[in-house]
């Protein structure tokens, strides 16, 4: 659907450092001629990578790892930063092979996901993983990650557990369920 309304002037734009973030201060001017202050955070670098490393037709693999945000071990999908140079392909093959001890012979790009758009520009690249095969890289975590497969099919069992609850791993296991049933 295209966008009928004509986008807001940006009068002026200042900014700070917030960490791995910049924070900038838009001032704003809408086609009706409100004006207002938005904040939004820039991320810094070059966007990241959710897996979906499916070790056959109905499992994909999840890792258990420590999140700091809420203090527990969390359920999720393999996810990374892209460095410098990579493509998103290179990133997920790489942060595969860091957190799963496995490599992806078939790498396909299925979409970006935004986090928060209205506030924040940061894109991860949802990259579904076949064939894989077994190899270990050394990564950045402090300590292995619990590998666990689940079936497809038990997508509704794992949305409603309470250490599964990052929003990027919940909706690419969904895409990636509807993507490969219409394959």
């Amino acid at each position: 659907m295209p966008v009928s309304r004509r986008l807001p002037v940006i009068h002026g734009v200042t900014s700070g450092e917030a960490g791995p973030y910049r924070l900038e201060r838009l001032d704003l001017e809408f086609s009706n001629g409100e004006r207002r202050l938005f904040e939004r955070m820039v991320a810094r670098g070059h966007g990241a990578v959710v897996v979906v490393p499916m070790l056959d037709d109905e499992t994909v693999l999840l890792v258990r790892e420590y999140a700091a945000g809420v203090h527990r071990y969390e359920l999720g999908l393999v996810k990374g930063r892209i460095d410098a140079g990579e493509t998103p392909e290179q990133a997920a093959d790489r942060e595969l092979k860091e957190e799963a001890g496995h490599g992806a012979r078939r790498l396909d790009v299925l979409r970006p996901l935004t986090l928060a758009p209205t506030y924040m520009n940061h894109v991860s690249w949802l990259v579904l993983a076949r064939d894989l095969y077994p190899e270990k890289l050394p990564g950045d975590e402090p300590e292995e990650l619990d590998v666990i497969p689940w079936k497809l099919q038990e997508l509704d069992k794992l949305m409603l557990r309470e250490d599964f609850s990052e929003g990027r791993s919940l909706a690419a296991l969904f895409i990636v369920r509807e993507w490969l049933g219409r394959r």
